[in-house]
């Protein structure tokens, strides 16, 4: 059952989807203000649209829950219906003049129903918005607020058209109302073919099936009037001046920017799953790795022992990035349900999500990393350090690029770790450590698989940061006497490519992850593109 609240219809557009998709660590005030700051323009004060959003929130009823949780996985938080009338805040900020609802009473009891929906239904008349609201089962009140009504089954229009004339219309098909029956709950009723079979079973009277009386309304309303003044208005519609539907003036690109960022950075330091459970483990993997290789020393063995230090290192510690995705599948879904309204660009969300990552994948590289690197005693020095601690950063940041990727293809956390793992399994085979690159099969592994891990580019870089300027001395079991220069270790025995200094390893790592944002930034526009295609061609039923 669609219902239309009022019928004047005039620029910006709003969406709440049925789903509550809110970011669960945010209390209540502070989602709607974030909201508001990405939605309301820069001309308008901050003091005030923290009065405005505010003012909303008292609104929808939601005044006592202003500074508690919405909550999620981690947290119980708000109750379902209040995320459902946070969701309808977020939305209602800009006032827009016309606003689609999917399920607004989900949730809800019938005193919360009838308050929410009065409430919208007073600022439609008041601000001439059009309201278009898909209700499954409202209640007589709620009922009553409605202004027009379109009634689908089975792919089919029923009816469109005022409530009153709906009434009328059943009645004169041979549908009439029963006396003190809701009339929701009887168009409702005689148009849910569901039960047909159960009922033809069960009944012993003539009564009509549902198939059947909605092939009786369906036909009739084809040939009534109300067809007719339905059709004449989507007539008028298509001749309206387009610039009417043109979005109000919104927040400039860079202050979105520094919410998105700011608000994206407050939901990491409070997600426990999102890194501090993974900095837990890291700190656990860099004390056990640092005792067992502890003090590996500068003999022909440690050469074993470094390679084996730095490998694992780069695979144990970014292989443990998955651990975020559904983190990130919760964010891809917060995206594409505010994008959806326009709150906001791909663009804006790519850089804020960067941006506000890098501090904490900082500290995941260098706490850790410290305490490996010096109890396991690898090469001394405050660049050696240095270098190690941003490869292993940047290595972390180009996973997790490559994460969102797979969560903007597979949104479902379960399949997407699996596929993560494979994925940087079949990369660490071709990294150049288990495998030397002369011996990996030059078809498919080696070309392209080799050249296209960026375990082999953070390797190499490690191996190049480590080596070079060390002097080993030989195997015993050939000559005492003689050493081996760190350089004649990466070029015989780990073949390193040499044409290149260290820099350009890290160089290239970094051009690998601007690539996989940039791709997770084509797929999302794609999709963008395709969805609306798709979605033309499925029936909506009610």
């Amino acid at each position: 059952m669609f219902s239309i609240l009022t019928t004047q219809c005039n620029s910006l557009k709003a969406y709440v989807t049925q789903d509550n998709v809110l970011m669960s660590t945010l209390s209540v005030r502070e989602a709607v203000y974030y909201s508001a700051q990405l939605q309301l323009p820069d001309t308008m004060p901050p003091p005030e649209k923290r009065a405005h959003a505010d003012r909303v929130i008292r609104e929808m009823g939601l005044g006592d829950a202003m500074d508690t949780r919405i909550g999620g996985r981690i947290t119980k938080g708000i109750s379902g219906g209040q995320r459902k009338r946070v969701s309808i805040c977020i939305e209602m900020l800009t006032r827009p003049r016309l606003l689609f609802l999917d399920e607004p009473t989900s949730g809800l009891d019938s005193a919360a129903s009838y308050h929410v929906m009065s409430h919208i239904a007073r600022i439609a008349v008041r601000e001439g918005m059009t309201v278009v609201a898909a209700v499954h089962q409202p209640s007589g009140d709620v009922f009553e607020l409605f202004h027009g009504l379109c009634l689908l089954a089975a792919g089919k229009t029923v009816f469109f058209g005022t409530v009153a004339d709906a009434t009328e219309f059943f009645t004169l098909n041979g549908f009439p109302c029963p006396h003190l029956r809701s009339p929701s709950d009887h168009f409702l009723r005689t148009i849910n073919k569901d039960f047909d079979e159960e009922f033809a079973e069960s009944s012993k009277t003539n009564r009509k099936t549902a198939a059947e009386a909605i092939d009786i309304l369906t036909t009739a309303y084809k040939s009534s009037s109300y067809a007719e003044k339905t059709t004449n208005q989507i007539v008028e519609m298509k001749h309206m001046d387009g610039a009417s539907f043109r979005r109000r003036d919104q927040a400039s690109f860079s202050t979105k920017l520094l919410v998105l960022t700011r608000r994206s950075f407050l939901n990491m330091h409070r997600d426990i799953g999102y890194y501090w459970m993974r900095l837990a483990v890291y700190m656990g993997i860099g004390v056990c790795l640092g005792t067992i290789f502890y003090q590996v020393g500068y003999s022909y063995s440690s050469i074993q022992s470094r390679c084996e230090v730095i490998m694992y290192t780069t695979a144990l510690l970014t292989f443990m990035s998955i651990g975020g995705f559904p983190s990130f599948v919760e964010d891809v879904k917060i995206f594409r349900k505010e994008r959806l309204s326009g709150h906001y660009g791909v663009s804006e969300f790519v850089i804020s999500n960067t941006l506000s990552a890098t501090p904490y994948l900082s500290v995941i590289a260098v706490l850790p990393g410290a305490m490996l690197y010096y109890l396991t005693g690898l090469t001394k020095g405050v660049d050696h350090f240095t270098y190690f601690v941003i490869v292993l950063c940047m290595c972390c940041l180009l996973v997790e690029s490559l994460m969102m990727i797979i969560a903007a293809i597979v949104p479902d956390f379960l399949m997407g770790i699996v596929i993560g793992a494979g994925v940087q399994g079949v990369m660490m085979l071709n990294g150049g450590f288990f495998r030397l690159p002369s011996e990996l099969p030059k078809p498919i592994w080696k070309y392209p698989c080799y050249y296209i891990s960026f375990h082999k580019y953070a390797v190499q870089g490690f191996y190049k940061n480590e080596f070079m300027g060390l002097t080993f001395p030989s195997d015993q079991l050939i000559e005492s006497n003689v050493t081996i220069s760190g350089i004649q270790v990466l070029e015989s025995k780990l073949q390193v490519e040499m044409g290149y200094s260290k820099w350009v390893n890290l160089a290239i790592l970094c051009g690998m992850m601007v690539i996989y944002r940039t791709i997770f930034f084509a797929i999302v526009k794609i999709t963008e593109t395709i969805r609306p295609k798709l979605g033309g061609k499925r029936g909506c039923v009610r």
